[in-house]
Formats: structure tokens, C-alpha cells, sequence
């Protein structure tokens, strides 16, 4: 549904400003943006590639270890019915990721926290407290290093990209605190 729409918003713009004589400005910013966007990726493709191997050092060194193991009492209060090591695993793994700016490296260990999940969900078509409160926690994602958006600031010219740091730690220690505070709410009426 939503590549019918993209096509009709470009084709409807493409009429539009055929019919209004600016095909040539259209033309000339559709090459731009294309190019501007290439760049981006290339840049983010670097990005990935070092702090994926920065995340691979680190597993390999075992301080990811060591910082599940910090997590795990936090992580023990916000799951206290989880029963499964190894969604738990996982969970850590993905909160260890998105505190450390990893959003892209967090996903694969999310996917496989809500299917561990939804093995032990006896109803398999309605969502457990447990996958309700996993998806709140990733959707408030804690970052204490916005890596993403530092290399967007730089690629369009910020002159302090990293100034977003402080900002950032505040913003998601307050959508974190307000999702924590939300899940044992509910897990309070339930």
C-alpha cells in the first residue's frame, strides 16, 4: 500500500511541476538529493562498520558480559515473571546496544528477545506483559552515545556534531524513566 502512495505523490510531482515549467529546478534537486544521499550512506556505512567492530571487540573482550550483568537486577525488576534465559539473553543484549548509541546492531538481538518471548506465550495471537514491556524499554531506548544523529549533525555541516550528547542523555533518561514507570503501572493493575 504505502509504494502505491510514494508513486503516486512522485508521479503527482512530476506532473505538477512539468505543467508548471520547473521540470528543469525539479530535475537539477533530484540529482542533488540523490547525490547528497549516496554520501550519507557512505558515511553511515563507515559508521556501522566501525562501531559494529567496536561492538565486536567489546563482545569479544567480555564487557558486554559484564555490562548485562550490571543490567540484570534492572532488567530482573522490569521482567520479574521471565522465566526464559535466553529472552533475557537477548533483552540485555539489546538494552546494552541501545544504551551505547547501536540502534542498527539492537534490532537483530530484539528480533530474537520478542521470539523467545512468543514461545513461551500461551496465547499466541495477544502480546504478553513481558513482550509489551521489552517493546516499551527499546521504544524509550536509553543512549548514552547518540552516534546516529552525531553523524547526521556532521554530515550536514553542525559545527559541534557531539553537542547533542548531554541533550540526548537527558532526553532518553526521561522517555526511559517515563516507560519504566508506565510498565509497573500496568503491571501494578494487572
Amino acid at each position: 500500500m504505502l509504494n502505491y502512495l510514494w508513486s503516486f505523490l512522485i508521479l503527482t510531482g512530476l506532473i505538477v511541476g512539468s505543467l508548471n515549467g520547473h521540470i528543469v529546478s525539479m530535475s537539477d534537486q533530484i540529482l542533488s538529493s540523490s547525490k547528497e544521499a549516496i554520501e550519507l550512506c557512505i558515511l553511515m556505512f563507515g559508521i556501522v562498520g566501525l562501531w559494529s567492530g567496536i561492538m565486536n571487540i567489546a563482545v569479544s573482550l567480555g564487557l558486554t558480559d559484564k555490562l548485562q550483568k550490571f543490567l540484570f537486577p534492572f532488567l530482573s525488576f522490569l521482567f520479574p515473571n521471565l522465566k526464559n534465559q535466553k529472552a533475557m539473553e537477548y533483552i540485555s543484549t539489546n538494552v546494552v546496544a541501545n544504551i551505547l548509541g547501536l540502534g542498527w546492531a539492537s534490532t537483530p538481538s530484539g528480533l530474537k528477545a520478542m521470539e523467545e518471548l512468543q514461545k513461551d506465550n500461551p496465547q499466541k495471537e495477544i502480546a504478553t506483559n513481558e513482550m509489551c514491556s521489552f517493546l516499551i524499554l527499546n521504544i524509550s531506548s536509553l543512549q548514552l552515545i547518540p552516534i546516529n544523529i552525531i553523524a547526521y549533525r556532521s554530515q550536514y555541516g553542525a559545527i559541534q556534531p557531539s553537542a547533542i550528547i548531554i541533550p540526548g542523555i537527558i532526553a532518553t533518561c526521561c522517555s526511559t524513566l517515563a516507560g519504566i514507570i508506565y510498565i509497573k503501572w500496568k503491571d501494578r493493575k494487572l
